[in-house]
Formats: structure tokens, C-alpha cells, sequence
């Protein structure tokens, strides 16, 4: 089927032609406790790191795969997994849990322990600029995860236990927070710790909050512009929401880290606006991070930095 037509099927009912959508099929990136690599569209193992456990990762636009582990971050090339970039935890530090590649070739990278901190790297493992957290623990492992650097300079940063999502400048300021422990989302006593921020084009946050089970969309003033967990969604898919992706479409992809490692248990899934499961990853891996790197075919471009 040529490209401009994969995603449309043509029937005929009473002389009349009808339009139906192709199934959707993804091909993913995953950064997993059992396995980190590329999975096709039929959910095939494409390309393994030969390392599991990551946190963090993206297949790059020069093709390569960057890819953070509790203790470094690496880039490798795809055919013979030669290492490209390489950062090693500090030992002032307990461990790491972000890598984003940004726009000037430098690396994001938090790390996490006595010392929390955003890294900008660069390509020779030299750290760039430093950037001190305040996530309102010492508990290394829950002080943040999926940072983010802005289109503005900011950086965007989930603190689980603050509850909060923090916006730092490059002087380490806080500009501007999202409070995920509102009434209107059950208190504290729901646990929505925040796990993955992903800022939108207008204005608003998506946020993973990990043991509260949900997702939700803030508007820039903190207000609720889109949730869904369990009580929405059939099946109840949400199982300790880690890694994101809001997609072109605008509907979101979502890991659920906390499910069971067994075969035809919901790990990855595509939500739409209506709160409906679209597509659905039930193979062994667990995802802690994803990446959607095509659909039916077509390569979904990276979400540019907002």
C-alpha cells in the first residue's frame, strides 16, 4: 500500500465508499527493567543495548541511541554498540535519571544523592553548567526523574515527594511550580508523585503521576485541563505510570512500569483525548521510559524542546 494511503482503508457498503482507520502499530524505544532496545511494529526485538535496567533514553536523529542507567550515560551506535559519549556518576552522588540530547549537542543529565543536580555535558564528558535541585527530600532515589531542558532555558523537573513540578532558570531559581497533591486529585493521601513533565506547544504540562495512577494535562496557571486514570479508562491500564509521550495527534502514550511481567498484561498504551485504549504494548518488557519511533510505518518526529 503506497505511504499516503497506509493509514486509510477503503470499503464499500450500499455503493458507497467508507473510510476506516488501519489498526495502529507502533514501533517503540524502551528503557526497561528487563530490556533496553527497539521494538518493531509487531513488537519484535530489534536492537538491544546488551544492558537492562535504563531509566532513560532516545534513539537520536543521527541515529545512534543515548541511553541513561543508575550509574552512566551512554550513546552507542546501532550496528556494533561502539560508545560515542559516555558520563559517569560522580562520587559525590547516588545515581542518575535523566538523558536528554539538546539542540547545541551537550547532554541533560540529573543526578540524584547529597548532592541533587541538572548537568549540562558536553560531548567530551566535560560538564558544561550545573544547575543545584531543591526536591524537598534526601531520598536520592525519589528526588526527580524525567528532566527536561525548555525552549526558553528553563528546565522542567518532576519532584515525586514534593509533589510538585518545578521550573528552574539556569541559575537554579524556581520560576514557577504544578502542585499534584490538590483536593481536586485526592491530597497527598492519592500519592501522585510526578514522574514525567512534558511541556505542550500551548503552554500546557502532561503529567505521569506514578503511585496516584493517573495523567494529567495542567493548563500554565495549575488548573486541570485533561486527566484520566483507572475510574476513566476500561481495563484499568494505569499501574504506576512512569514514562510518556504525547504524540502529534494529540493523544498520549503512556508506561505503565508497574505491571506484571507477564505476556497480555497492558505495559505501554495509547490513550485518546475520549479516553479510549487506541493501541496497547502486552509483550514481556516492563517500560520505564519510552520513545514511539514510527506508526504504521511513518517515523513520528521527536517532540521538540517547548
Amino acid at each position: 500500500m503506497r505511504n499516503w494511503a497506509r493509514c486509510l482503508v477503503v470499503l464499500f457498503a450500499f455503493g458507497s465508499p467508507l473510510l476506516a482507520q488501519e489498526p495502529i502499530a507502533h514501533s517503540l524505544f524502551i528503557a526497561g527493567p528487563t530490556f533496553t532496545g527497539i521494538l518493531d511494529e509487531s513488537g519484535k526485538e530489534v536492537w538491544d543495548a546488551g544492558r537492562a535496567g535504563a531509566r532513560d533514553g532516545e534513539v537520536l536523529a543521527n541515529g545512534k541511541v543515548l541511553i541513561c542507567w543508575s550509574d552512566e550515560v551512554r550513546e552507542l551506535t546501532r550496528d556494533k554498540k561502539e560508545t560515542v559519549f559516555h558520563y559517569r556518576l560522580s562520587k559525590e552522588n547516588q545515581e542518575l535519571g535523566t538523558a536528554q540530547r539538546l539542540s547545541d549537542g551537550r547532554t541533560l543529565i540529573t543526578e540524584l544523592g547529597a548532592k541533587p543536580m541538572l548537568l549540562e555535558v558536553n560531548p567530551d564528558g566535560t560538564v558544561a553548567h550545573r544547575v543545584p535541585l531543591l526536591p524537598e527530600t534526601d531520598n536520592a532515589h525519589m528526588q526527580t526523574r524525567m528532566a527536561r531542558k525548555l525552549a526558553n532555558g528553563n528546565y522542567l523537573v518532576p519532584h515525586l515527594l514534593a509533589f510538585k513540578v518545578k521550573e528552574y532558570d539556569p541559575k537554579g531559581e524556581v520560576v514557577c511550580e504544578l502542585a499534584t497533591d490538590g483536593a481536586e486529585l485526592g491530597g497527598r493521601g492519592a500519592e501522585n508523585w510526578p514522574f514525567t513533565a512534558i511541556r505542550l506547544e500551548n503552554g500546557n504540562t502532561v503529567v505521569n503521576l506514578t503511585h496516584g495512577n493517573k495523567t494529567v494535562e495542567f493548563d500554565p496557571e495549575g488548573r486541570i485541563a485533561w486527566q484520566a486514570s483507572n475510574t476513566d479508562v476500561a481495563g484499568k491500564p494505569f499501574a504506576d505510570p512512569c514514562g510518556g509521550e504525547r504524540l502529534p495527534n494529540g493523544n498520549t502514550v503512556i508506561a505503565s512500569y508497574g505491571a506484571s511481567g507477564e505476556v497480555g498484561v497492558v505495559k505501554v498504551f495509547e490513550l485518546n483525548r475520549d479516553k479510549q485504549i487506541v493501541w496497547k504494548y502486552t509483550g514481556p518488557h516492563r517500560a520505564h521510559e519510552i520513545q514511539v519511533l514510527t506508526t504504521n510505518g511513518i517515523p513520528i518526529p521527536k517532540p521538540a524542546m517547548r
